[in-house]
């Protein structure tokens, strides 16, 4: 199998470099790429059905030495289980889908082999992400997605806000970064290994062990270690206060995305911790902290959608708001549901993404949502998928966001840890939120009267099959996948070995009665009745021709023109960051060049001991009269000083 796990991830490498590095035609570019990535799929397949279905063996082993020092071994080395073998399987299938539809929506620009070199290159990153069996190549591949995300923002490199976007994501994830590094390094420091098997197998030991950050206050080792790789989650997941990147991350190609911002790079926080359980439930406080930070987000990122006219901006924010939904589960110790609602938010983003994609290409590339309306009847393929894939989104009964939301916010009903109490409140009523905006951005674009110019009305039409194909194939798993997976993943033995839990479980195998039974039971729960509220609202408003209502009520009620503000400025971070740190950064580097440089390196030690030499150089001319009797009389002065300097020494 090791041969076969080499391939799977150097695959979409080869794709990359031939497409990147190589003088190519078009052609060449996204064949070689998707040929990569459609090798890496279908053994991405082959391992699943190997481990799944067939039983075979988990594979744990170094597969390249890099380097020895000082006792310390950095290797490369795969650790492929189940829940590898499904993160493999997402990513490979998802980045399918994207390269496919990437012919058809970057058939005109330019930067045509480029971008796919980068996409190949991220799936590469992401695979060796998820593959990892050690901390080093878990952080190579944490950064080099980070990178390649960077290049993807900023693809349109001559746009100002995309190298505003790509800039600003790099510099909030390497706030993250820094603190995963730090846990990785506490982890190096008391462990005195980087390989995962070896940490966790030292737990028992180490999971009393305290630190002094402060002189004279002792911090538990986990909780310390925790909290750090969590903050690098937090970077890569975009949860609050670090999310600010990501709304900002749709200045690039809408592939991406469908990509890296919706299916695989921003999950890669929340698949991390999952795999860090066993370190994660030795310590409360750490897990309280994941529950608060993921609620703040599925709320408070849920209410911004709902003020959003950008198209791609909408489901950026439903993006935010389902990965707290994903961390929130994370905190409650229900890593499977996390995993599982990862697996399902997966499929059913990437086809919104895509489908505002086609929406976008249709439109001659205008994303307001105010200059759409009535496109059913232009695009009934992306229509009739958008719907799917909205309907998934807010957890539809039988649909597969169905399945996985609610189960997250059944295992947060029953925890019992610091937070919940909060977060099962902010989860439950991000139901509503979710459906409300969702469909207030379903209704816009496919509804309604039509709000296009004349010029663009006469050229709407149905997308070519390379744009609309990867739409059928997402949203059969956006309806599917649910029904099917639930049993093995959350009441099964599907995670057993990869990840840890020491309380019960929040799913007891005795209570499931099969996936219909699930969907009934859930119709009677307050999370069916809030999101049919939810579309209720958005129906009446949005479908019925009402859209002056939330006009008329913020101006009857200051209190909602308050939060109206509020919403639109998306609580001041943006407002603050640029203040306080970019400003803050910018008056710090004025002051240094106009002290530092100007005043202290130009003026006194450059220019300053230039005036010295030319100051002492005036007195010493002075000196030199041409008169051969001074001469003569420094002579002997300079003789008498010597002599006397002999004689008293």
């Amino acid at each position: 199998m090791q041969n076969i796990y080499l391939i799977t991830v150097l695959a979409p490498l080869v794709g990359a470099i031939i497409a990147g590095l190589f003088k190519v035609s078009r052609t060449v570019a996204h064949t070689a790429t998707i040929a990569g990535v459609a090798i890496s799929f279908a053994l991405s397949l082959y391992t699943f059905k190997y481990l799944v279905f067939d039983g075979g063996e988990v594979f744990n082993e170094t597969i390249y030495t890099w380097l020895v020092t000082g006792g310390v071994t950095l290797e490369i080395g795969f650790l492929v289980d189940n829940l590898t073998a499904m993160m493999m399987v997402v990513v490979t299938f998802v980045s399918l889908m994207v390269h496919i539809y990437t012919i058809g929506y970057m058939h005109e620009d330019p930067g045509y082999q480029r971008f796919f070199s980068y996409i190949s290159l991220f799936t590469f990153s992401m695979l060796m992400l998820v593959m990892a069996n050690n901390f080093v190549q878990l952080f190579f591949g944490w950064e080099a997605v980070g990178l390649v995300s960077y290049l993807l923002i900023g693809f349109w490199y001559t746009r100002d806000t995309a190298i505003y976007a790509n800039m600003k994501a790099f510099l909030v994830n390497r706030v993250g970064d820094f603190g995963f590094l730090l846990g990785i390094g506490l982890i190096f420091m008391y462990f005195n290994t980087l390989s995962y098997s070896e940490v966790f197998g030292q737990t028992e030991q180490l999971k009393d062990v305290t630190i002094q950050i402060l002189p004279g206050v002792d911090w538990s080792l986990m909780t310390v270690s925790c909290i750090l790789l969590f903050i690098g989650a937090m970077g890569k997941s975009a949860q609050v206060p670090l999310h600010v990147w990501l709304p900002d991350s749709m200045e690039g190609p809408t592939p991406i995305s469908a990509l890296i911002h919706a299916a695989t790079m921003v999950t890669a926080g929340i698949f991390m911790v999952a795999r860090m359980s066993p370190l994660f439930e030795l310590t409360d406080t750490a897990l309280s902290f994941v529950l608060v930070i993921g609620a703040t987000t599925a709320l408070f990122m849920g209410f911004l959608g709902l003020v959003q006219n950008d198209i791609k901006r909408v489901v950026a924010y439903s993006t935010l708001s389902q990965l707290g939904y994903m961390t929130v589960a994370l905190g409650a110790s229900a890593y499977s549901a996390a995993i599982f609602h990862l697996m399902t938010h997966a499929f059913f983003k990437a086809l919104l993404f895509l489908g505002a994609g086609a929406v976008i290409i249709a439109m001659h590339h205008e994303q307001d949502m105010r200059k759409m309306g009535g496109l059913r009847k232009y695009m009934p393929i992306t229509y009739i998928t958008g719907l799917l894939g909205s309907l998934a989104l807010i957890g539809t009964p039988f649909f597969a966001g169905f399945y996985s939301k609610d189960a997250i916010i059944e295992a947060v009903a029953h925890v019992d840890r610091a937070g919940a109490t909060y977060a099962y409140i902010a989860v439950l009523l991000g139901v509503f939120i979710t459906a409300l905006y969702s469909f207030r951005m379903f209704f816009l674009v496919f509804h309604g009267k039509e709000r296009m110019d004349e010029h663009t009305r006469e050229h709407l039409h149905e997308c070519s099959w390379v744009v609309t194909l990867p739409l059928v194939l997402l949203a059969i798993p956006s309806v599917m996948i649910g029904a099917l997976a639930i049993e093995p993943m959350l009441f099964g033995d599907f995670f057993k070995g990869a990840i840890t839990v020491l309380g019960e479980s929040a799913f007891n195998p005795d209570t499931y009665h099969g996936w219909v039974a699930f969907a009934l039971h859930g119709i009677q729960m307050p999370p069916f009745w809030l999101a049919l509220a939810g579309f209720g609202t958005a129906f009446y408003i949005y479908y019925m021709g009402n859209e002056h209502i939330p006009e008329q009520l913020m101006q009857k009620f200051a209190f909602l023109r308050k939060l109206n503000v509020i919403f639109t400025n998306k609580y001041g971070f943006d407002d603050f960051n640029q203040k306080f740190f970019a400003d803050g950064a910018c008056k710090v580097g004025d002051n240094l060049w106009q002290k530092g440089d100007v005043k202290v390196i130009d003026g006194l030690m450059v220019n300053g001991t230039a005036q010295a030499v030319g100051w002492f150089s005036g007195i010493a001319r002075r000196v030199q009269t041409g008169l051969l009797y001074h001469y003569a009389f420094a002579m002997i002065i300079g003789l008498a000083v010597l002599l006397g300097f002999v004689i008293i020494f």
